[in-house]
């Protein structure tokens, strides 16, 4: 007799909440195999691929396509035991009779069925689950019940009421919402954040036909996922850090004749190509050596500022799910050839969004090249909870002073926003001096490689 096994939304890790359902990659009825990826989320760091630990038939999913579930929600059941799908319904695409053996040898938690991947709340051990006796006839998605015409409440639901996540009730409690009045679609009358989220909308919609809107009309764009967790980052750290901003302009003519030597030396036209931005990084790993008061963090809590040993080097991307930051590891450790590979692969990862959260946090300082959106210079926001990043701006054809003469020189403008706490203006003057120097004469660079 088969089991249906209820597999949760597990932690994804970096103290990451809820995650936002992308595309379902399985139907229900389909055949699954352990480890098989059922579902694509997207959280505020990147997007993933979510596998099952159990292998059977996919009996009923939970949430759609841009919904957002929290941490420990049902994501879907799985009829564990059986690997016939369910009448009219084809196997899943990849799906093979090695997977619905594996689906039939785990028909009992504790054995073979469990899953080889580790995730949070779900390990190598038996799952925890609950039996029940599985209905063919009955597998179905689940049915969402309608919201009970809810109506704001002033005071905070009394008695009990189907709601798990916290995040929840908080945001029914912002919109003064009474949760009594709400009718869950989740298993056995659970309250989801979409139920809470569509009585918002009633009440909004009530609210509106019987007053002029209070708001300009205009399209509306939802701060979540990567965009929402770069507003709050961002907001965050003006809030919290006191920052200062300053700049120079430099020669890069001899940085760009050192960049086309170093390609030509490359040999082959296949070789990779040193660019700009590995040569910058490796600039900035040999500046915060010298002053390592830039590579450090400040615990407010504590208030104490820490500096850190290692250099793991942050460089803004443009991608077109927003602006991330991916963070080259031990950046200090690398030359320029290494730095400009991670550089390369990191960005080719961004580009096609599969970016873990890995890859986006413990970054210890941030390279960011705004010259290639045309512009000459900016103030750029530290990376929380960072304490500076160094900006760079287009290098462009200028008039500039050379050997007491006019001539025309490839000039950058290169910015250092830094957090007043952990040093002042001396040093900060200091490191962009020092990496104005490198620009402008790459023979300085070689006296501390």
């Amino acid at each position: 007799m088969p089991q249906v096994l209820e597999f949760k939304l597990p932690d994804l890790g970096e103290g990451l909440t809820e995650a936002e359902i992308v595309r379902w990659l399985v139907e229900v009825g389909d055949v699954v195999a352990i480890d098989q990826p059922v579902v694509e989320v997207e959280t505020a760091k990147a997007m993933v691929e979510v596998p099952c630990p159990y292998g059977g038939v996919v009996t009923a999913r939970f949430g759609e396509e841009g919904a957002e579930l929290p941490v420990g929600a049902p994501l879907l059941t799985v009829a564990v035991g059986s690997q016939e799908p369910l009448a009219g319904q084809a196997p899943a695409s990849g799906s093979s009779s090695g997977s619905g053996a594996a689906a039939k040898t785990g028909s009992a938690p504790g054995n073979e069925s469990a899953s080889g991947n580790v995730l949070v709340g779900y390990g190598t051990g038996a799952p925890a689950a609950r039996r029940r006796r599985v209905r063919p006839a009955s597998f179905s998605a689940p049915v969402p019940v309608p919201v009970l015409s809810p109506v704001p409440a002033a005071e905070e639901a009394r008695g009990p009421v189907a709601v798990v996540s916290p995040l929840v009730r908080k945001l029914a409690r912002q919109h003064g919402l009474d949760l009594r009045l709400v009718a869950g679609s989740g298993r056995d009358g659970l309250i989801l954040r979409t139920d809470v989220e569509s009585a918002i909308r009633v009440v909004e919609e009530e609210r509106a036909a019987a007053a002029p809107a209070a708001r300009p009309a205009g399209e509306r764009i939802a701060l979540r996922g990567v965009r929402g967790a770069v507003a709050d980052k961002l907001a965050r750290s003006r809030r919290e850090i006191p920052d200062a901003t300053c700049w120079v302009d430099a020669d890069a003519t001899e940085l760009m004749a050192a960049r086309a030597a170093m390609n030509r030396a490359g040999g082959s036209a296949a070789a990779p190509k040193v660019s700009v931005l590995a040569l910058l990084a490796r600039i900035c790993t040999a500046a915060l050596a010298r002053f390592p008061e830039l590579n450090s963090t400040v615990d407010t809590e504590a208030r104490e500022i820490v500096r850190l040993s290692e250099v793991h080097l942050g460089f803004a991307a443009q991608t077109e799910r927003g602006l991330v930051v991916p963070v080259v590891r031990d950046a200090h450790s690398r030359n320029v050839e290494s730095v400009g590979a991670e550089i390369a692969r990191l960005t080719e990862v961004a580009r096609t969004g599969k970016l873990t959260p890995a890859d986006l946090t413990g970054g210890t300082f941030t390279l960011n090249n705004y010259g290639v959106f045309g512009v000459d210079g900016s103030t750029p926001i530290i990376n929380h909870p960072e304490a500076a990043m160094l900006g760079v701006g287009r290098i462009v054809p200028k008039p500039w002073v050379h050997q007491g003469e006019l001539a025309v020189r490839q000039v950058v403008q290169l910015s250092l926003t830094f957090d007043h706490r952990v040093c002042d203006g001396g040093t900060a003057g200091g490191f962009l001096r020092y990496v104005a120097d490198c620009v402008e004469q790459p023979a300085v660079l070689l006296r501390t490689l």
